[in-house]
């Protein structure tokens, strides 16, 4: 008899039936997560070696393209990075060029973060933080396949522990997001 059967009609698994089902689906999960975060930093590379850009400091250009200028600690927020990590990347753009520091011309003692034209040309030709064709595919599946993996996913997190750890909402620019995700993304950076 087939061990996911046993299972499925309703006796309680042994240690040998959780074993089994750990060696089988634990080693496959774990195999999974290493090839997403193989993938993400193979991604993360091309990226730095065609732009001279990490994914941070793309993140906070975005976040300017689409916003205006901000102070550090508004960007800091919007992209829910502590504010000392948020200086360290904005200290490295703007000895880039990428941007500038500016007196606010409404309050003399707040200094906004503004985009330079060799910023605003970075963030339209970089591309999204996640890799094109994973995203065409994954917008061409069934709105229930996509709900699925999106659930499962949140569900690794959960079974990981992790689930309160910060992550930026501000993974793709405003321009690659239909306009009901951008409001919820929105909402939920808030």
């Amino acid at each position: 008899m087939n061990k996911g059967y046993e299972q499925a009609s309703g006796s309680p698994p042994s240690d040998t039936d959780r074993d089994f089902f750990f060696e089988t689906y634990g080693i496959r999960v774990l195999r999974t997560l290493r090839q997403i975060i193989r993938a993400v930093d193979i991604h993360s590379r091309k990226l730095n070696q065609a732009f001279r850009i990490t994914a941070p400091q793309l993140i906070c250009l975005y976040c300017l393209e689409r916003e205006g200028a901000m102070t550090l600690s508004q960007l800091a927020e919007k992209v829910s990075l502590a504010t000392s990590t948020t200086n360290g990347i904005v200290d490295r753009l703007e000895a880039k060029g990428l941007l500038t520091r500016t007196r606010s011309r409404q309050d003399r003692r707040k200094v906004d973060l503004v985009l330079t034209d060799a910023g605003r040309k970075l963030t339209h030709a970089a591309p999204a933080l996640l890799q094109d064709s994973f995203s065409k595919a994954l917008r061409q599946l069934p709105e229930l396949e996509q709900a699925a993996i999106a659930l499962s996913l949140e569900r690794v997190v959960e079974l990981m522990g992790v689930a309160d750890l910060d992550t930026s909402p501000n993974l793709v620019p405003s321009s690659h997001l239909p306009e009901s995700l951008e409001k919820h993304s929105e909402e939920t950076a808030e």
